[in-house]
């Protein structure tokens, strides 16, 4: 009854259908947090025209690391960052880091990147189930697709040869392709480089290569009988040409139509060079290969020039692709730096904090941007007239025993461990030997593990409903403590996940549920017994991510560069991914052709670099920004209150699953009105950023109020 009341009133407050919020309207598309169809920005084609607001800004460099941390995993042991001081010194020095930056869910490096590349949540760019996800078919099974594949292609499954899934790997709610992140600098008149940037390049040799370059191509034949050739050739690097580049004009066969066919404003006349194969020689001056920043030539494992593969992407080559193509005349540039904490050569496995190998690999990272920064200001790169925006697609969980010795600092003491490794566990195993359930299911492995029955029965089906009870109370025996742990921290059905922004307009890949887990533990499909142990040490793999977790989901953004201030580190503005892409376009006075799902970080930058519609009641819109993150973001206050809740619902056991039914009913209602209530405020700060009309104080006081409202119903419930 107190749960009814509370809703009740937040709905009495302004929140329902139909209800105005200070006259602000809302499409029905934006309700529903569908890209809205525009034109195409108004920059013209004859040359780079970064920032016309700002004519000083010449450059972006854009750098994203797989799980590098800012704070320590080892209070002894100096963190990532401050092992990197280069870098660090660098941001701290000519801008800030704001160590209060978030993830959104799950937090993998798939919807990571691709969040803070396009400023949209999973749901809007179509993986938020990440590194690969499950769909349907139709007979009830499920099958694995890659979130990993180049921007326009359809569900990457390589099993089958045709996946009964017809929806683009990146859709929209509305079942389009989604808007791609080069669009408004190529359109004016930029050519964008990317270095192993996630599906802005090819991201294999099967799918990816029959989709840009067909299937009876000279590519397709070279990735049928030599594919390690053929990754060094085409896949990872790639540059996105304005329509009067001559880096592509110039080309002659090796560009190709840079196809775009879904894209809002439409996106015709473009081309670009699709791997090393055809950008290193246009950025080299004909070389076969760009160097490192340590002047060795970039090859794979066989030698042959070009790629070397997602994992080889250190700092020292990532970003000596990135020098190379700002040299040739590319003047934005996104890059992936792969992680400092895995041993990337045999023997593969993982490095604890402080291990005399990953303090190797972060020094080399470290002298990579020593010289990548000296190198840059030997060409006049600078933060003068270069915009600098470097993140970490999320932080990890590390899964290990305490390191001998006890006081080890990994500089001058270095670290040891005994046990390490995330804690593999058989979900099947466990249900059956445990609680008697053999359902037969898929899942995606995962420490944030989506489990998919057999038959895509409904929410409310006994079928669904036994097995979310009886895995809410699975046990596992840790190998490294001893104790007995509950594997499952908290349980999303789909009103839930809808509300953390996982599900997408594709019905096929929705999930029936979703554990996020104990953050030691990585879940995964066995046999349906224990004969081989359900409970192992897997010393592969030591850093867990994807979960909900503070340290999981709290990760740091950089940016130095004109407009922005210089504040060393701060934690006084909460962000996450998604606010990345607005905040970097309006700094260059560019937009997108959709409303993203972040906000302009005014907090971080000098009034005089923001807008117009910005630089006048930029208090108002502050506090209203604020309010509309934790209200809409996936690890803002209201999706922390919403998931506890949703995690008893569903775990829950009573007479005719009264208690299920009537607690889905609420929290349905709740996202409802979040959703209604957050497009509306999208819309204001929207016109804030891109408009000269600035957010009224009524306005924003008035919109704020709804969204620490709707927040606080929502805590009430959790």
């Amino acid at each position: 009854m107190r749960r009814s009341r509370v809703v009740a009133a937040a709905l009495a407050a302004g929140l329902g259908l139909g209800l105005g919020l200070g006259g602000v309207a809302v499409s029905p598309a934006a309700a529903n947090g569908q890209a809205a169809p525009g034109t195409a920005t108004a920059h013209t084609e004859a040359g780079c025209d970064l920032a016309p607001a700002n004519p000083g800004l010449k450059h972006v460099i854009y750098l994203q690391f797989d799980n590098v941390h800012f704070t320590r995993d080892n209070p002894n042991v100096p963190s990532d960052l401050e092992q990197m001081p280069h870098l660090l010194n660098f941001l701290t020095g000519n801008g800030v880091l704001d160590d209060n930056h978030h993830t959104p869910l799950i937090a993998h490096t798939g919807n990571d990147i691709l969040t803070s590349l396009t400023g949209l949540y999973g749901d809007r760019h179509g993986q938020p189930v990440s590194n690969a996800y499950r769909y349907y078919n139709p007979d009830g099974s499920s099958n694995s697709a890659s979130t990993f594949a180049y921007w326009t292609d359809g569900v990457a499954d390589s099993s089958v040869p045709a996946p009964s899934d017809k929806a683009p790997t990146m859709v929209t709610p509305d079942g389009k392709n989604t808007p791609a992140p080069w669009v408004p600098f190529t359109r004016a008149g930029c050519d964008v480089g990317a270095v192993s940037a996630a599906n802005t390049i090819l991201e294999n040799t099967t799918v990816d290569i029959t989709k840009v370059f067909g299937a009876n191509s000279a590519e397709a034949a070279e990735a049928k009988a030599t594919p390690a050739k053929a990754q060094a050739d085409f896949v990872g690097i790639g540059v996105h040409c304005a329509k009067t580049s001559p880096l592509c004009t110039g080309a002659g066969p090796a560009a190709h139509d840079d196809l775009l066919p879904d894209e809002p404003g439409g996106y015709t006349g473009y081309q670009a060079l699709f791997g090393a194969k055809s950008v290193d020689p246009a950025i080299t001056g004909g070389a076969a290969a760009v160097r490192s920043t340590g002047g060795t030539p970039i090859t794979d494992p066989a030698g042959n020039p070009g790629f070397p593969g997602f994992d080889s992407m250190s700092a020292a080559n990532s970003l000596g692709y990135v020098a190379q193509m700002q040299e040739a005349g590319v003047p934005v540039t996104f890059a992936y730096i792969s992680d400092a904490h895995d041993r990337h050569v045999a023997p593969t496995g993982a490095y604890g904090p402080g291990e005399a190998g990953y303090v190797a690999q972060l020094k080399s990272y470290d002298d990579a941007f020593g010289t990548f920064f000296d190198r840059l200001a030997g060409d006049g790169i600078t933060t003068a007239n270069t915009l600098f925006v470097v993140t970490a697609d999320e932080n990890d969980h590390f899964v290990g025993g305490a390191p001998t010795p006890a006081n080890c600092d990994g500089v001058t003491v270095p670290c040891t461990y005994g046990q390490i490794g995330e804690i593999n566990a058989n979900a099947t195993g466990l249900l059956a030997t445990q609680q008697g359930v053999t359902t037969p299911f898929g899942v995606h492995a995962d420490s944030a593990p989506n489990f998919y029955l057999t038959g895509n029965p409904a929410q409310t089906a006994a079928t669904t409903r036994d097995f979310e009870r009886a895995w809410s109370k699975v046990t596992a025996v840790n190998p490294i403590t001893g104790r007995t742990d509950k594997v499952n921290n908290y349980l999303a059905d789909q009103a839930e996940m809808k509300i953390l922004h996982m599900v997408t307009g594709d019905p096929a890949r929705t999930p029936t549920f979703t554990s996020f887990a104990d953050p030691n533990y990585y879940v995964y499909g066995g046999a349906a017994n224990c004969a081989s142990p359900c409970v192992a040490l897997g010393p592969g793999f030591a850093w867990n991510h994807g979960d909900f977790a503070g340290d999981i989901t709290t990760t740091w953004l950089g940016m130095a560069g004109p407009g922005v201030k210089h504040l060393g580190v701060s934690d006084a503005v909460w962000s996450d991914h998604a606010d990345i892409r607005p905040t970097l376009l309006s700094l260059l006075g560019l937009h997108d052709d959709y409303r993203t799902d972040g906000v302009v970080l005014t907090g971080l930058l000098n009034r005089s670099a923001l807008p117009a519609g910005l630089r006048t009641h930029t208090e108002s819109y502050e506090k209203l920004a604020a309010a509309y993150k934790q209200l809409n973001a996936g690890v803002g206050d209201f999706a922390a209150a919403t998931l506890q809740f949703s995690d008893r619902a569903v775990s829950s056991a009573s007479p005719g699953d009264g208690v299920y039914r009537a607690d889905e009913a609420a929290l349905t209602g709740l996202g409802t009105a979040r959703d209604l209530l957050a497009a509306r405020i999208a819309t204001v700060l929207d016109d804030a950023a891109l408009t000269p009309d600035p957010v009224s104080s009524a306005t924003a006081a008035h919109l704020t109020r709804a969204a620490d409202l709707l927040v606080a119903a929502a805590q009430h419930l959790g």
